[in-house]
């Protein structure tokens, strides 16, 4: 006759059960907790930089005959050719509703083409404030993640201290 295994009491099932509800409930709870705070670093350290998203990522404006309207002209030397230009400075674009007026900035340079029409380089358009607001999300995840794992594994271990103290 073979004897059975042990049966564990019945009420241990639900008690794990029960921790394992509560440890759910409660990392929903922190991770809603932490994307709305994160959220709000983020915004409040972008506010509080004055950093402008717009002037950052936008490309250096070019007067386009089609769309625009110029009010000044200017003469630019133009790498390629002997004589300066008379090229537009400032200008209205009709598409922008801001109505504000666009200038020709100082450090693109224009160049004459092989071909004779004239090409404008506005050089290396890296803006380093970028990186930093990249590093700065990369950093408010990272701390957001190990916030969140240092609290769930605590409430984990507190959770697991009330089980085997006896009643």
């Amino acid at each position: 006759m073979q004897s059975d295994p042990p049966q564990p009491h019945p009420s241990e099932p639900a008690v794990d059960d029960d921790k394992a509800g509560k440890l759910r409930r409660y990392s929903y709870g922190v991770s809603a907790a932490l994307i709305l705070a994160c959220n709000a670093v983020f915004l409040a350290g972008l506010w509080g930089s004055g950093v402008d998203l717009d002037a950052m990522i936008r490309t250096p404006d070019v007067f386009d005959a089609a769309q625009d309207v110029c009010l000044r002209f200017t003469w630019h030397r133009v790498i390629g050719a002997e004589e300066p230009v008379q090229l537009c400075h400032e200008w209205i674009n009709l598409s922008d509703p801001s109505g504000e007026p666009h200038i020709f900035q100082k450090e693109t340079k224009v160049v004459r083409g092989g071909d004779g029409k004239l090409y404008f380089d506005h050089g290396a358009q890296v803006d380093y404030r970028l990186f930093l607001l990249a590093a700065f999300v990369a950093a408010v995840i990272a701390l957001g993640i190990a916030t969140k794992r240092r609290l769930i594994a605590r409430y984990r271990t507190r959770l697991d201290m009330r089980g085997t103290t006896p009643p």
